[in-house]
């Protein structure tokens, strides 16, 4: 007998029933057809799967290596079929989400928590992305859906939905010379202190600029965290998004200072592209387009 999914499955059945008999009763089959199935098995590979010298036939090691990978494949197969369903179906077999990383991911964790109920099988992989980066992301194909600050890029053939402003707050360590200005701060002013910004993550579209300014000396950093506790640790100043100011500004860590023209506010979209279609999109966009999800992070436009 050839190694067939149907020859692993008797070999499946055996070990889990624990003879042949019973694995022929699961299998709805004769006990004899079977043994008849394990011998074509042997025949075919030239090796011993099971040891008969006993009341009852053992798996030898070798039969032991093939039931065990031989499922591995059976649990391929089922998947394959699975996921080709899916497909057939209209859900996708995978779906990207990328986030602007100046936003919290705890808004996600119950939508992501609804899909997995659904019980559909589409691998979900969550990005972090900053400025151009969800854009760029989008456009290239490594997300299908984004969330993004600022302005698509011209052309780039997306569809957008806005989701609200994200108001930024200039913070600075508690002592610091900017903290005791007493009025709003000038660019002159904060120019002449190193600013903490987090680097564009954009691999094709041009690199944004956000949080410092012209000949301001600055430090680089790879995300939020590390840009909160760099300007924790008085390295530097700059902007942090309002609902992560205010925590950090009432518990003492940081003081806010107020700008000269009223604190920055970007408006955020949920953008896929123009022509994509899929259920797992259909689904991730009616669910993050519903109010209240970033509530306490966005204010409305």
């Amino acid at each position: 007998m050839p190694l067939t999914l149907d020859a692993l499955a008797i070999l499946d059945a055996i070990d889990r029933r624990g003879s042949f008999a019973r694995a022929a009763e699961e299998l709805d089959r004769a006990p004899s057809s079977l043994t008849y199935a394990v011998q074509q098995m042997e025949a075919e590979l030239d090796v011993l799967l099971f040891d008969r010298s006993g009341h009852r036939a053992r798996f030898t090691p070798a039969g032991r290596v093939l039931l065990e990978e031989g499922r591995a494949l059976l649990g391929a197969a089922q998947t394959l079929e699975n996921r080709t369903r899916q497909v057939a179906s209209g859900w996708e077999p995978r779906f990207a989400l990328a986030l602007e990383a100046l936003l919290p991911w705890a808004p996600l964790v119950p939508l992501l928590d609804a899909f997995y109920a659904l019980g559909q099988t589409t691998e979900i992989r969550v990005r972090q992305e900053v400025l151009a980066g969800s854009w760029d992301a989008l456009v290239s194909g490594c997300a299908d859906l984004v969330v993004a600050g600022g302005a698509p890029p011209p052309g780039a053939g997306v569809r957008t939905r806005p989701l609200g402003v994200l108001e930024f707050v200039f913070c600075v360590p508690p002592g610091h010379v900017l903290s005791r200005a007493g009025k709003p701060l000038t660019q002159a002013e904060v120019a002449a202190h190193r600013a903490v910004v987090i680097a564009d993550t954009a691999r094709n579209l041009p690199l944004r600029s956000a949080g410092w300014l012209q000949r301001q000396p600055r430090l680089t950093v790879d995300d939020l965290p590390a840009k909160l506790a760099a300007q924790q640790a008085g390295l530097g100043v700059g902007a942090l998004p309002r609902w992560l100011a205010e925590t950090e500004i009432a518990a003492g860590r940081l003081v806010g200072c107020a700008w000269a023209g009223g604190n920055p506010r970007e408006t955020f979209y949920l953008a896929w592209r123009s022509g994509e279609s899929g259920r797992a999109l259909d689904w991730f966009v009616r669910a993050l387009s519903q109010p209240g999800v970033f509530a306490g992070v966005f204010d409305a436009e």
